[in-house]
């Protein structure tokens, strides 16, 4: 066994780990569980468990509706703002409410009613289907004369980039790209594609929900028109987190939301019959800030705040190659392939790998080998670098365990039939 790929190289590396210490600030009650799923949902932040106790006995059991002068009525602005920190965003261009696909639907119709004389609309095949479910959905609000271009990806794995630079002209109203791909990992030139769009004059929508925690993005840098993205992966939020969007600072007085509602109103407490909208983003919210919820997800962010996303950036590249190299040594052998780009600056936070039996392999490493990652139709194992967590030994202890299943055929135990959730 080469001294580069043994349990003793990964325990040197975890010694050298700069972002060691944060794995302590997470709850892990099982401590032979190796869990490769931040990419769906982050592990619970210590933070967070005394935040909620606060919030609940406290701030809603002792102050009761005071609460709401105390600051609950400033959550979606002031997290927001922090996320936006991670993002390369100003003050006041980001912030929480909803979920995802709401958020999208409005920055969608918001930002089409500004190319009222444009009807093209670009994204990929390889994005996240909901996102296109919700382009779908808006383009029938808008009454169908609008045309969704889905462009083909070369290889299955990386998005096309040249397809749409041939494909952005001055017919384009607006382009919807996950920054990072759901399936592969990766990850969009995001400055090279926003200038696309901008020189023939369309405006952009990007989804940071595979992003934002763990790859760099500067939205600012970057010049990006609009973004949506959760909390549940990479930031911690917990599951069903509300969400996130970002509207660039120049753009917001001229985007109206869609979904008009009383927090998104000028004065909400003077309670007019007729809808004025705040003249910042607060006119992006629409109902009752979820409290609890949006309590939950500022301890995560503090931490990524406090490791700084130039080291989260750095641990997730490493480790994402290290395992590709355990994946070159001990698995590549037996026919599982790698499904995502080689070259780390193209690379988010999880490798994608398949193999013709991927879904029963991920139920007997679950069940019988207590590694808990991600299967994706038709054969596509995700397996998640969170920074904050992830540990050198847990990935090559996951491919050991991934190896044995295979070499030994301990999916032959499993249905065919696929569960309801994967």
């Amino acid at each position: 066994m080469s001294g580069e790929m043994s349990r003793g190289e990964a325990q040197r590396l975890d010694r050298q780990d700069e972002l060691a210490s944060f794995r302590q600030q997470f709850v892990r009650e099982d401590p032979d569980l190796i869990y490769l799923l931040g990419n769906s949902l982050g592990r619970l932040p210590r933070p967070t468990v005394a935040q909620m106790r606060d919030v609940v006995e406290q701030q809603w059991g002792q102050r009761l509706i005071r609460g709401w002068l105390d600051g609950w009525m400033a959550l979606p602005q002031r997290v927001g703002d922090k996320i936006g920190r991670l993002l390369g965003a100003r003050e006041g261009e980001v912030i929480v409410a909803e979920s995802t696909s709401i958020n999208l639907y409005k920055v969608i119709l918001a930002a089409l009613e500004q190319r009222p004389d444009r009807r093209k609309v670009l994204s990929d095949d390889l994005n996240f289907p909901s996102d296109l479910y919700v382009w779908q959905g808006a383009l029938r609000t808008l009454g169908g004369d609008h045309e969704l271009q889905l462009l083909s990806s070369p290889d299955g794995v990386h998005g096309p980039v040249q397809a749409l630079a041939e494909a952005i002209d001055e017919e384009t109203a607006l382009i919807i790209l996950s920054h990072t791909l759901f399936e592969s990992g990766f990850v969009y030139d995001m400055a090279a594609i926003t200038r696309l769009a901008h020189k023939a004059g369309a405006l952009i929508v990007w989804d940071l929900s595979h992003s934002a925690g763990a790859v760099p993005v500067d939205l600012g840098a970057a010049g990006a028109d609009y973004a949506v993205g959760c909390t549940y992966k990479y930031l911690n939020g917990g599951p069903g987190a509300p969400a996130f969007l970002y509207v660039r600072r120049d753009l917001q007085a001229g985007s109206h939301n869609p979904i008009s509602g009383w927090m998104g109103q000028d004065r909400p407490f003077e309670f007019e019959l007729t809808y004025r909208p705040a003249p910042d983003l607060r006119r992006f919210l629409t109902g009752t800030p979820t409290v609890l919820s949006l309590a939950a997800i500022e301890p995560g962010v503090d931490l990524l705040l406090q490791a700084g996303m130039a080291r989260v950036q750095q641990k997730a590249r490493r480790q994402t190659a290290y395992l590709i190299q355990l994946w070159e040594a001990y698995l590549q052998p037996l026919g599982v392939d790698l499904q995502s780009p080689p070259d780390a600056a193209q690379r988010g936070a999880h490798v994608a790998l398949a193999h013709p039996e991927g879904l029963r392999i991920s139920l007997a490493l679950k069940e019988q080998m207590n590694v808990l990652l991600d299967f994706r139709r038709p054969d596509v194992l995700r397996l998640s670098c969170a920074p904050l967590y992830t540990s050198y030994v847990e990935l090559f202890d996951a491919v050991h365990r991934l190896r044995t299943v295979v070499t030994e055929r301990l999916y032959e135990a499993h249905p065919h039939g696929p569960p309801p959730v994967t």
